[in-house]
C-alpha cells in the first residue's frame, strides 16, 4: 500500500499571501468515499464535498478538526504538524474511503490544501479504527539548503 500525498495547486500562494496562516488557523481532515478522484486545480471545500463518506457511526460531515496543530522552526527547518486524527467506528461502518482531504477552516470557503490517497480503500466496521498517522517529522517539512 503506497500513501500519495498530493498538495492542490493553490496552497503554495495562499500560504505566500498569508490567506492560510499555519499557526493560527483551524484544520480539517475530512474522508473522502472510493470515488473521489484528486483533481489539483481544485481550490475550496465545496469543490470536494459530494464526495465525503456518509455521516454517522463515530464519522462527522466536514471531517476532525486537527488538535494540538504547530508550525514551528528550528535550525531552518520548518515543519507543520499535528495529532494524527483518527476516527473510530460505532454501531456501524465508516467508509469505504480512499482518500482524505485537508482544509483550512478559518478562511471562508474552505481552501483546500492537500489530499491524501490512501492507496487502498479501507472501511472501519464496528469498534475498528482508522487513523491517519504522520512520520515524526509532520506532514510536511521545508528544509533549508
Amino acid at each position: 500500500m503506497a500513501v500519495t500525498i498530493n498538495m492542490y495547486h493553490q496552497l503554495t500562494e495562499l500560504l505566500g499571501d498569508a490567506t492560510i496562516d499555519l499557526d493560527g488557523h483551524t484544520f480539517k481532515v475530512a474522508l473522502m468515499n472510493a470515488t473521489h478522484t484528486f483533481v489539483p486545480t481544485n481550490t475550496v471545500w465545496a469543490d470536494v464535498s459530494a464526495n465525503e463518506v456518509a455521516n454517522g457511526f463515530g464519522y462527522t460531515t466536514g471531517g476532525a478538526t486537527l488538535a494540538s496543530v504547530t508550525w514551528s522552526q528550528t535550525t531552518g527547518t520548518a515543519t507543520f504538524d499535528f495529532t494524527d486524527p483518527e476516527w473510530t467506528a460505532s454501531g456501524g461502518s465508516i467508509g469505504p474511503t480512499a482518500h482524505a482531504v485537508f482544509y483550512d477552516d478559518t478562511v471562508a470557503g474552505g481552501p483546500l490544501m492537500f489530499s491524501v490517497d490512501f492507496g487502498q480503500t479501507i472501511t472501519a466496521v464496528d469498534g475498528v479504527r482508522i487513523v491517519i498517522q504522520l512520520a515524526a517529522t509532520g506532514l510536511f517539512q521545508n528544509v533549508p539548503v
